[in-house]
């Protein structure tokens, strides 16, 4: 493990350091990651913020949509002067400026099924922040076949959903949660219902924080178990999940074995 901090380094994740469960050589840890984020918008945003803050060494951003001024109200990466830019770059931008020391690879492209594997078998762990079900699925997935962690967040209106995919390690995946996409038109996309823009800040703070735990490897994973948020009520509640051994995905008799089935998503990644 590189403990090759400059004084700078030293000063920048004093707090770390200071935390006994990190220390030196969870900085280490950190610097040494490559975490991709898959999508650049509500929950991608303090996502990247605070990965860059924290020291993850390689963050990869993949969004291939334009900044536009709805995108403000929760996307805090962004700013007014980048209206019109790439939400990859501006998001890279952003991360790069809380700390230059890291290195940040934007990939202003559409996931498909055609570069998935290849985008997530570049990083050690996975973040979905995306509002569109078919990249959803598609990049749950990807990390399955690729054996990546997958964490996944998800917003509408007032409310949050987050977990831990680890099924490599003997938890379930994302089908064993969800096994089929739902049809077109049951759930309404955030620029359908509405989100508090807030509630994107939380949920995406609550997902790099999961990222953390998992590549310093303390706390209680959330593998196996959803954390949802009712913000209006104010309440936190986890809902045990179990490996389903018909998951067509990851159980015993999986018919999933690739990412054929999967066309390209219609419309830009719609990150949240």
């Amino acid at each position: 493990m590189d403990l090759d901090f400059s004084e700078d380094d030293i000063h920048r994740y004093s707090r770390h350091i200071l935390l006994k469960e990190v220390g030196g050589i969870g900085q280490a840890k950190l610097k040494a990651a490559r975490v991709l984020l898959v999508g650049a918008g509500g929950l991608g945003s303090p996502l990247a913020l605070y990965l860059a803050a924290a020291g993850i060494g390689t963050i990869g951003i993949v969004d291939d949509d334009t900044v536009e001024i709805s995108n403000l109200q929760r996307q805090v990466a962004h700013t007014t002067a980048r209206i019109g830019a790439g939400k990859a770059a501006s998001a890279a931008e952003a991360a790069r400026a809380i700390n230059p020391g890291i290195q940040v690879e934007p990939h202003a492209t559409r996931i498909t099924a055609d570069n998935a594997l290849d985008l997530i078998g570049r990083y050690d762990l996975v973040c979905d922040g995306t509002d569109n079900f078919a990249t959803r699925f598609l990049v749950a997935d990807a990390c399955v076949l690729a054996k990546r962690t997958l964490v996944s967040a998800a917003v509408l209106r007032f409310e949050g959903q987050l977990s831990v995919f680890k099924p490599h390690e003997g938890g379930p995946c994302y089908r064993c949660l969800y096994p089929e996409p739902p049809p077109p038109g049951v759930v309404p996309s955030c620029s359908e219902a509405g989100v508090l823009g807030a509630v994107t800040g939380v949920m995406g703070t609550l997902q790099a924080t999961e990222v953390l735990k998992e590549i310093l490897g303390i706390g209680d994973t959330l593998a196996g178990r959803l954390l949802v948020w009712d913000a209006l009520a104010t309440k936190f509640r986890t809902v045990k999940l179990r490996p389903d051994p018909h998951c067509a995905l990851c159980g015993p008799e999986a018919t999933i074995h690739d990412l054929s089935a999967h066309g390209v998503p219609a419309g830009p990644a719609c990150a949240v």
